[in-house]
């Protein structure tokens, strides 16, 4: 009879919901594994609504289509759903900018994007300033800051100049550089998935990558949505996963935003 007790006790916690998540239904409040997890603390100094990341090693962004943007070829406010691995969704996230910053800055433009968990509540937001993105200007390349909560600043993604190759440098929340991304000279994928690998600030060793997954030649051709996908190890600082989510909006603005970009 306890050993059965015990292994129950061990199946519970893969029922629970997702942190963020509505409440479970009041049966399964009087679970006692329930409210254990319930009433476990985070790591401290971990940023509220961040808790799920630290047990990801994989990250799904997928942008959702714009039926107007598709029928009137007008750019919208995109929206991405934020997903583990096994297609659920931990957060969802919506642009915030003018329409004229939209339709006449294109890739370039600035922008607000929230991130919010099931509840509602905005766990992240990203700041990415109206700069240049040329190879002729490398005074004033392209910035974004990552804040979690709203008003803390976690992290950045810096542009490093570069004949030849995308690079970035991520910096942790004291502007510090903590890893580099290093991007394919070509980014068109020719029908394949794009990956820009997550190095190790010394560049000999590779830890991750952030993919730009091939969607199919319709979705390609006729909307310019994208779908990401982040690998990295499991215990990076969740801080730094939360800048990841930021360098894939980016990457996307950067160099998938005209459709044929993503052929």
């Amino acid at each position: 009879m306890a050993s059965q007790a015990i292994s129950g006790q061990i199946q519970k916690p893969m029922q629970d919901p997702l942190p963020g998540s509505p409440e479970p239904p009041a049966q399964a409040k009087t679970s006692e594994t329930t409210v254990v997890w319930k009433q476990a603390q985070p790591p401290a100094g971990l940023p509220p609504g961040l808790e799920y990341l630290s047990q990801l090693d994989q990250i799904i962004i997928h942008q959702q289509v714009e039926l107007l943007q598709v029928i009137l070829g007008t750019e919208t406010c995109s929206k991405y759903e934020i997903k583990n691995h096994l297609g659920q969704r931990v957060y969802f996230a919506v642009e915030e900018n003018g329409c004229f910053d939209r339709n006449f800055c294109s890739s370039l433009r600035s922008f607000t994007i929230r991130i919010t968990d099931n509840t509602g509540q905005e766990v992240i937001t990203v700041n990415r300033p109206l700069r240049c993105n040329s190879c002729c200007f490398p005074c004033y390349l392209q910035k974004l800051e990552v804040q979690s909560p709203p008003g803390t600043t976690v992290g950045y993604v810096v542009q490093k100049w570069d004949p030849l190759l995308p690079k970035f440098t991520i910096r942790n929340e004291s502007n510090e550089d903590v890893l580099k991304i290093i991007g394919p000279c070509a980014t068109c994928g020719c029908f394949g998935d794009v990956d820009f690998e997550v190095k190790s600030l010394n560049g000999m060793s590779t830890i991750g990558k952030i993919s730009k997954y091939w969607s199919g030649f319709v979705n390609n051709i006729f909307t310019n949505t994208a779908n990401f996908g982040i690998q990295v190890p499991v215990d990076l600082d969740v801080k730094i996963k939360a800048v990841m989510i930021g360098a894939c909006f980016l990457l996307d603005l950067m160099f998938f935003e005209n459709s044929l970009d993503g052929l």
